[in-house]
């Protein structure tokens, strides 16, 4: 794997997971050399190389960076500073506290009721 930039690996099986992927994607300057992946278009060899196992990426969306592993709100936190701009410090602002005692809690409640969300389909519900 290339590991000169970081690396957003999502629920490819859950629409609401993509949309927003590939939402965040469409923020990142032109010169960003970081890119998503659906966990599901990796194989198991470049899971291990991440770092990662099935579970944890059937768990939660996660931002690997070299040996730099983030998971749920600080993989998206990550994500968004990549952005740049407002997007950025929205990032930020997840990473501080009181956001950052609160934002696991957020996660996992997207995360568990992301099936009823606008778009989603029966791949959603973890």
């Amino acid at each position: 794997m290339d590991d000169t930039g970081g690396l957003l690996v999502f629920d490819g099986g859950c629409s609401v997971c993509s949309v927003l992927a590939r939402w965040i994607v469409d923020q990142w300057p032109t010169r960003s050399s970081a890119r998503a992946i659906a966990w599901q278009d990796l194989g198991g060899d470049e899971l291990n190389e991440l770092g990662l196992s099935l579970p944890e990426v059937q768990r939660s969306v996660w931002w690997v960076e070299r040996a730099n592993r983030k998971e749920g709100p600080r993989a998206v936190a990550r994500a968004l500073i990549e952005a740049r701009g407002f997007l950025a410090l929205l990032g930020v602002l997840i990473l501080l506290p009181p956001m950052l005692w609160v934002a696991p809690h957020v996660y996992r409640l997207v995360a568990r009721f992301r099936h009823r969300l606008p778009g989603s389909t029966p791949a959603c519900r973890v």
